[in-house]
């Protein structure tokens, strides 16, 4: 009898959405469980080079938590690409503006930095409010642990 391991197919995934409420949520523990869902890592299937993930949608991300002075002390980082050209963002200012963005931020860390990964962070949609054009995928509720 040959033994083998088994190695998943794109076409094996079926992809399922889930929906996740993030009010009240602690930013690191919510990430790190989407990021486990987009990987495909709570299924039975996990192949690490194939995405065996599903979609999430977050709402709610504008009443996201942060311990500690993380709110004054977290910072966010781009460049333009010229000389002296590193800008800064704190947490709050980024709430303000686009809250959506730091979820995708934390999550997009945990993903690996290749073309799978790329491709598992498009099927994370967030929202700052409760409404969401996602209806007709019928998502199921995900509880946080």
């Amino acid at each position: 009898m040959k033994k083998y391991t088994y190695s998943a197919k794109q076409s094996d995934n079926k992809g399922k959405w889930w929906i996740v409420d993030a009010e009240g949520q602690i930013l690191g523990r919510l990430a790190t469980l989407i990021a486990s869902r987009l990987r495909g890592k709570h299924n039975p299937l996990y192949t690490p080079h194939v995405d065996t993930g599903d979609s999430v949608i977050v709402i709610n991300a504008d009443k996201i938590r942060l311990t500690g002075r993380k709110w004054d002390q977290k910072c966010y980082y781009r460049h333009s690409g010229y000389i002296g050209g590193l800008k800064t963002t704190t947490a709050k200012e980024l709430q303000k503006k686009r809250p959506e963005d730091i979820i995708r931020f934390a999550v997009k860390g945990m993903l690996p930095k290749n073309r799978l990964g790329r491709s598992l962070f498009k099927k994370l949609k967030v929202y700052a409010g409760d409404k969401h054009p996602h209806s007709a995928q019928q998502p199921e509720g995900l509880e946080l642990k």
